[in-house]
């Protein structure tokens, strides 16, 4: 039998959804972090109301 793991996620940086210019703001960032060589996309928080900037992190 094979189980899942569930992936682990670091979050780099957080901004509030109500922010003028929207995800933009994340998505430059998680921009500049994929120019360093990190996996980082932007997702939605919606408990929080914020857009997180996240990159998967091994457990192997």
């Amino acid at each position: 039998m094979t189980t899942a793991v569930p992936a682990q996620r670091t979050v780099l940086q957080r901004f509030p959804a109500g922010h003028p210019r929207g995800s933009r703001p994340a998505d430059e960032y998680a921009a500049a972090q994929r120019d360093q060589g990190i996996a980082a996309r932007v997702v939605m928080d919606l408990p929080s109301d914020q857009f997180l900037v996240v990159a998967d992190t091994s457990t192997q």
